[in-house]
């Protein structure tokens, strides 16, 4: 069995994020008699500057990017069809709105120490473009954590501390001057960029080639 370190640097309200790793999971699937992975998240935030009231994504993506709403409406298919590919379901409204997520990389961050990241990445994952929910909500992101089995009134402190924030601000200067400026980034024993949401069979090849060098 090859052990294999795996860093994914995402964004909560990413949706090639959520694609991305679902298809590095059915890629370990795959390899299962082969590979053992340590998987870890770290924050990249699509939005730093975004307010606390969030925006529509379709007016935030016109001003971002300039895309219209026939290309947004088109992306939205392409994505709940790739979402259904890999077992996860997309839910886009007229009104969904994009969030700023840093409280949320503060969770993330402290829910490593305690065993519980990948179970909470993925919650917050489907909080947001499942339930459409708030995740820049502290009522929300509670909840979530909750969901996944951390303390709440631990969670609550987390979100609220400057320390926590401070933290993950400075770890993504560090990704930025590592060279990741989009998301999903996929790093293989701290040495093998693979970028974007690559298929399944891209990954599985990347992976074997990797663990018998």
């Amino acid at each position: 069995m090859n052990k294999v370190r795996i860093d994914i640097v995402s964004d909560v309200v990413c949706p090639w994020c959520i694609i991305g790793y679902k298809r590095l999971e059915q890629a370990l699937m795959t390899l299962s008699d082969e590979v053992e992975a340590d998987i870890n998240w770290h924050p990249f935030e699509l939005n730093p500057a975004m307010g606390v009231e969030g925006q529509n994504l379709k007016q935030h993506l016109q001003e971002k990017y300039g895309t219209n709403d026939e290309a947004s409406d088109a992306a939205r298919q392409t994505l709940t069809q790739l979402g259904n590919e890999v077992g996860f379901p997309f839910h886009f409204t007229p009104n969904m709105r994009i969030y700023n997520t840093r409280k949320a990389h503060q969770l993330l961050m402290w829910s490593s120490s305690e065993g519980k990241q990948l179970e909470l990445q993925l919650a917050l994952f489907h909080c947001y473009f499942t339930d459409n929910q708030d995740i820049g909500d502290e009522a929300v992101l509670i909840q979530c954590a909750q969901s996944v089995g951390l303390d709440p009134s631990v969670a609550e402190k987390v979100i609220r501390d400057e320390g926590w924030a401070e933290s993950v601000a400075t770890t993504e200067q560090q990704w930025l001057e590592a060279g990741i400026n989009a998301v999903p980034a996929i790093i293989i024993n701290q040495k093998h960029l693979i970028s974007g949401a690559q298929t399944t069979e891209l990954l599985i090849s990347a992976l074997r080639q990797i663990t018998q060098e």
